[in-house]
């Protein structure tokens, strides 16, 4: 796979605003989108498994103005302006992983999640599901921290003991889990 590039887009993108139906309603600055209570705007989270079923987790950036450190889906992001969620995502993957795979929409959900005075994520979020070789990954340093593998139900073990994942990937891996386990199910055993 490709090697993403030392250093992931940092310049400050229009975002997709929607309403609680996800249509588009306006385009704004992706700070702007952040700042506060933030603005509810369209954005997507990947789950991504290798051919023995285990789920990547990032562990963010120290850099990240939102929730850094924290552990997370292998790859969070935006549709800019003009943008499709899907392609975005397959974009996104390859920027901060290096991988270039193709992804499989599994849901859309909303949430408001706060992080303080340094603001928050108010997203329309589409989840995807991908599959690569589990050495494919490559993370570009300024995004990601570390990477590793994890077996579905060792995840849901780890999540129980509340350590340090972000909330919005606690929310769509238990919404997953729940209410998708079906089409999570082969996703999460190895490929024959």
């Amino acid at each position: 796979m490709d090697a993403p590039s030392e250093t992931v887009r940092h310049d400050d993108p229009y975002l997709i605003l929607v309403d609680d139906d996800d249509r588009v309603i306006g385009h704004e600055r992706r700070a702007k989108c952040h700042d506060g209570a933030g603005l509810l705007h369209r954005a997507f989270s990947v789950l991504l498994f290798d051919p023995q079923g285990r789920v990547l987790l990032q562990q963010r950036a120290g850099g990240k103005r939102l929730w850094p450190g924290y552990w997370s889906n292998a790859c969070c992001g935006h549709p800019e302006e003009g943008e499709e969620t899907g392609p975005a995502a397959e974009r996104r993957l390859h920027e901060e992983l290096g991988v270039q795979v193709p992804l499989q929409p599994l849901f859309r959900h909303r949430y408001a999640l706060s992080f303080g005075s340094a603001g928050s994520e108010r997203e329309s979020c589409g989840v995807f599901l991908g599959r690569c070789a589990d050495d494919a990954p490559v993370p570009a340093p300024l995004e990601v921290a570390a990477l590793r593998w994890i077996a579905a139900d060792e995840l849901d073990v780890e999540l129980s003991q509340q350590g340090a994942f972000t909330p919005w990937f606690q929310l769509l891996w238990q919404r997953a889990r729940d209410e998708h386990g079906e089409a999570l199910e082969p996703w999460a055993h190895p490929r024959g």
